[in-house]
């Protein structure tokens, strides 16, 4: 246990804090997002606003395992997923407390507007356990398909090996944990049909995928400063170690 901690913690030492930062941030912006669905103009493709986040996650995950592998990389999505709820637990606190929003000063409707607000920030119990099982799977899931693909591609560093390993991992990952949380939560609490959703999980893995197609060039320059500076400080500890008695 004191190694497990040990390690974790030199692993928060050599990571870029802003890559921890974003993956963080986004985890907890993805999870305050979902509450807030998308009017796509069409009844086949079910989307919420978290997509705002959840390819800047996934794109973290892809960055950290090409960097640091698939253990690292889960390790940090994991402790994310701690701070999210961490968070959920005092939103749910404010949501104790009495008071009134702001944007609860509406004639005739303040108590409507503010209980609401409210169940916003504060989560229902089953969207919360649902979400975090869903990141659990679809997070290893991203991560260690994300190495093997890699492994298969050791030949190709370039960005068509990083798109490959990213795409690849992240529609895959991104359906699972959609779907998982469509039959936790939309199926149980919602009455969702299977076909619902399948069709929410696909189009909502297909529209991510686009995302992470979009940015992946910004993930795979990362990637390669990275390990420019990590093969750089390497080089550094060599030179200044001492030197073997002959």
């Amino acid at each position: 246990m004191k190694k497990s901690i040990s390690d974790f913690r030199s692993l928060l030492r050599s990571v870029p804090p802003l890559l921890v930062s974003l993956l963080i941030l986004s985890v907890v912006g993805m999870n305050l997002l979902a509450n807030k669905s998308i009017n796509t103009g069409l009844s086949w493709l079910a989307l919420d606003c978290g997509i705002l986040f959840s390819w800047l996650t996934f794109l973290s995950m892809d960055v950290l395992t090409h960097c640091y592998g698939p253990r690292a990389a889960t390790a940090l999505s994991f402790a994310a997923l701690g701070l999210n709820l961490l968070m959920a637990g005092i939103f749910f606190l404010a949501k104790c407390i009495p008071g009134v929003w702001s944007e609860s000063f509406v004639p005739g409707s303040e108590e409507i507007l503010n209980a609401a607000l409210d169940n916003t920030f504060g989560g229902a119990w089953f969207i919360i356990l649902g979400s975090s099982v869903a990141f659990l799977a679809s997070a290893a899931l991203n991560n260690f398909l994300n190495y093997g693909i890699g492994r298969l591609l050791k030949r190709d560093r370039g960005f068509g090996g990083f798109a490959l390993r990213s795409y690849v991992s992240t529609f895959l990952a991104q359906f699972a944990d959609n779907l998982i949380f469509a039959l936790l939560v939309s199926r149980l609490f919602f009455g969702w049909t299977l076909l619902q959703c399948f069709t929410c999980a696909l189009t909502g893995a297909v529209t991510e995928l686009l995302f992470e197609i979009f940015f992946s060039p910004l993930g795979y320059r990362m990637s390669r400063r990275i390990l420019r500076e990590r093969e750089h400080a390497d080089k550094t500890s060599e030179k200044g170690a001492p030197q073997p008695c002959m």
